[in-house]
């Protein structure tokens, strides 16, 4: 990311600076901060898993919280937006892959999920190598040129090349599947580059390998789908990639070697062996709300135009087996909830009330494809329209942090707002310290931008020790039962995190005009094409 310094001209002229200024700052505390933490991570929870008991338990604490600061129920005089799922799972018989005439049972070398349409399936094809997947050639990648792809299986790389802006990469990355099927292919077969199961091993995606899928349902039944023309998609390890690339015009090594180089974009060809596909699938209904609830702002002329805290209030769960065997989520993400509700009384006891209303959504589902705030998104809740959106996702609180990585942010005239917010604080911004992981489309505010909104969502930077507690936190913590309030909290860290926030929501509140997509801005003229976009600085 990049983000210009402020000359002292350019200083003087921002009236919003000044009017965020004006507004009395409330206070933030530890104590606050960790006693949310500290019910929502408590076992009685049961690791707040979507549609469960512990996140209908965890959901009533929100709304409970949500009233006792005298907000107003957003969902048609509700605390709830109920969200309808389809819940797939894997049949009694074994979901396998053959390739060449070589079968690979599921949660060993390949790794399968269910179907979310069809209850058994057989399927066969030819295959063809599209290197990273990716079509989009105004932005330089044209993976797919040259290749006949219709009613084929194609085989592509995970994630993006090495070099391209994390965001942008991200993005395509998360577009994947749609692309193939515009191309007329039928099943995705990805595979790992050595890069990415350094971050996350083989060992640890067999872990979710009998996990089940999750997709919010439609008005009228039909559960959603991004690409329901890809009717099957499986994870290769090494093994399976060799016997897939047997005999073919380069070695699965020299295409895995160029994929570690910076601007590495192996080339598609076809492969020799065909492949054929066995699995069956059980569907399931089930409910879980969004828990959402609105701040009146004080000025009638911007009624309409609302700012949206969002955190997401779900985590994984009971995991089958173990001493201790709760997936708490102390971190991930009941330090953003504790976020939002730190900022939702500050909003709420200010003596001056924010000029535009303040909608708050602690979102169910993320865990399983952001699929709470997915429904939220294309499902409003308010008559009005969402402006900008602070998303509050597991900041890791394990130091003092100094510097704040912005997500979204340089896309938009947020970016000089969170500029603004971060010089009150001392703290820095700085790039993106791991563009191999994709953040930008992993959490909730991206179902935002993907239709046309502003957003933002900041992460605790490298500086001041960061470096090694996050990774620490990511390699040993993230995901597994040790994310809990035993953990080395830094409490104060999280006052600090809920300030910084607070700030960013403040000054979008108040400010005179809405957030606006820079001109030229790929974000911008991708999901918000007809908006009226800025000059960026």
């Amino acid at each position: 990311m990049h983000f210009k310094i402020l000359t002292a001209a350019t200083a003087l002229s921002l009236s919003a600076a000044a009017l965020a200024q004006q507004a009395a700052e409330p206070t933030f505390t530890a104590d606050a901060f960790r006693a949310h933490v500290a019910f929502l991570a408590d076992d009685l929870l049961e690791g707040r898993n979507t549609g469960e008991r512990g996140y209908d338990l965890a959901a009533r604490y929100v709304a409970t919280r949500f009233e006792a600061l005298g907000l107003m129920p957003a969902a048609e005089g509700s605390w709830y937006q109920q969200v309808p799922f389809q819940e797939s799972r894997l049949g009694e018989a074994p979901a396998t892959l053959t390739i060449g005439g070589k079968s690979f049972a599921n949660g060993e070398n390949v790794l399968i999920g269910p179907s979310t349409h069809e209850p058994r399936q057989e399927l066969s094809g030819e295959v063809v190598f599209v290197g990273f997947g990716l079509d989009a050639p105004e932005s330089g990648f044209d993976d797919y040129a040259g290749l006949d792809i219709k009613g084929k299986v194609v085989a592509m790389l995970s994630g993006f090349p090495k070099g391209t802006p994390s965001e942008l990469g991200a993005h395509l990355a998360s577009e994947k599947a749609r692309m193939a099927e515009e191309h007329g292919a039928i099943g995705i077969l990805s595979i790992p580059t050595r890069s990415s199961l350094k971050t996350f091993s083989w060992e640890r995606r067999q872990k979710y390998a009998d996990e089940p899928s999750l997709t919010w349902v439609a008005k009228d039944g039909t559960p959603y789908d991004s690409a329901p023309g890809i009717r099957f998609s499986a994870s290769l390890n090494t093994p399976a990639a060799e016997a897939l690339f047997a005999g073919a015009p380069k070695s699965l090594s020299a295409v895995l070697d160029l994929a570690e180089k910076k601007g590495g974009k192996p080339k598609g060809f076809t492969l020799k062996p065909s492949v054929e596909f066995e699995r069956s699938s059980v569907k399931t209904a089930l409910t879980s709300p969004n828990v959402v609830a609105v701040l009146p702002g004080s000025d009638p002329a911007l009624a309409d135009e609302y700012v949206l805290l969002m955190a997401h209030l779900d985590h994984d769960g009971v995991k089958d087996e173990g001493e201790d065997r709760i997936m708490n989520g102390a971190m991930d993400n009941a330090s953003g909830i504790a976020t939002m509700l730190v900022v939702a009384r500050a909003m709420a006891t200010s003596p001056e009330r924010p000029k535009r209303p303040i909608l708050f959504a602690a979102v169910t589902a993320e865990e399983d494809g952001l699929l709470g705030s997915q429904y939220l998104a294309k499902n409003p809740v308010v008559d009005g329209k969402v402006v900008g959106v602070v998303n509050l996702d597991m900041p890791v609180l394990l130091y003092d942090f100094t510097d704040v990585i912005a997500f979204g942010a340089e896309h938009s005239t947020l970016g000089l707002i969170v500029e603004r917010a971060a010089a009150r604080m001392n703290v820095a911004l700085a790039e993106d310290p791991m563009p191999e992981q994709g953040l930008f489309t992993r959490s909730d505010h991206y179902r935002f931008v993907q239709e046309g909104v502003p957003s933002v969502f900041l992460m605790t930077g490298f500086s001041n020790g960061g470096k090694e507690k996050f990774t620490h936190f990511l390699s040993t913590n993230y995901h597994t039962v040790s994310d809990e309030i035993a953990l080395p909290f830094d409490w104060q860290a999280g006052a600090k995190f809920a300030r910084i926030n607070y700030l960013i929501a403040r000054e979008i509140a108040d400010a005179p005009e809405a957030p606006r997509w820079y001109a030229n801005d790929f974000f911008g003229d991708t999901f918000a094409p007809k908006a009226s976009k800025a000059t960026a600085p």
